[in-house]
């Protein structure tokens, strides 16, 4: 079953991808508030949580963290990651620039070896105060899950205008400092073959990378409840297939 986030700060959970993470929420803890609406989303489908639409307040947010952090600090648990992720997209809380300088401004004083990552789909970037806090923290890891607008339309839903070149050409700002993740999987959704693993789909994806030389690229594959029920997950052995060919083109590559 897919499910929400019910509190500002959750976890600590052990991430494939980070370590022992400390969650931030920055979303409603009732609902759902988010301009994508993934086919394959842990929180489910935007619809089944209507909710009350409000950010938490950075106040609560900075309370909340500082508290839990001395917590685990106390009992000797310290995190290896702060991670925004939550019911929604971080970046669209009107606060996200002064948050980020709150949250680092904690770290630095209660648990320096932490490091501080964001889990974006990227659709805020065009912002330059959202350009600049993701341009502070550790590990800004932004969405592209294909290089067709059609496939991310299907898999994505985006809330709204979206364009896969427009934001490859915000991407190219980051000039490398960011992260790239994508999430390969098969499948199908409302009678249409849903699968960003073709060869076709692969090849412009790694041209796409070629554009925007992260400095780090995550791929990953279906590992929690999805509210589509009909989608594949992507075994580990292809997906390291799939590494392996943009590693040939001088790229660090993760598989999780």
């Amino acid at each position: 079953m897919t499910s929400l986030y019910d509190n500002i700060i959750f976890g600590p959970v052990r991430s494939r991808r980070l370590g022992l993470s400390l969650g931030v929420n920055l979303l409603p803890v009732e609902s759902k508030l988010c301009n994508f609406d993934c086919i394959y989303c842990e929180c489910g489908w935007n619809e089944d949580h209507p909710g009350r639409r409000r950010f938490n307040s950075r106040e609560d947010v900075r309370e909340m963290l500082a508290k839990t952090l001395r917590r685990m600090v106390d009992e000797g648990e310290v995190p290896d990651v702060i991670t925004f992720a939550g019911n929604g997209e971080p970046t669209m809380h009107p606060d996200f620039e002064d948050i980020i300088a709150d949250t680092i401004a904690l770290r630095d004083q209660i648990c320096p070896q932490a490091k501080v990552s964001v889990l974006s789909n990227a659709t805020q970037i065009h912002r330059e105060d959202v350009r600049r806090a993701l341009l502070r923290v550790d590990n800004n890891i932004l969405k592209l899950d294909s290089a067709f607008d059609a496939t991310v339309q299907l898999i994505n839903k985006p809330q709204g205008s979206y364009s896969v070149e427009r934001t490859v050409e915000l991407m190219k700002l980051f000039e490398g400092k960011m992260i790239l993740q994508t999430m390969f999987l098969r499948g199908e959704y409302l009678g249409q073959r849903v699968d960003n693993t073709t060869e076709k789909e692969v090849e412009a994806w790694l041209d796409i990378v070629e554009q925007i030389r992260p400095r780090q690229v995550m791929i990953y594959s279906l590992d929690r409840d999805t509210p589509c029920q009909t989608l594949e997950k992507v075994e580990k052995e292809e997906l390291q297939k799939i590494a392996a060919r943009l590693q040939e083109r001088g790229f660090n590559c993760s598989v999780a």
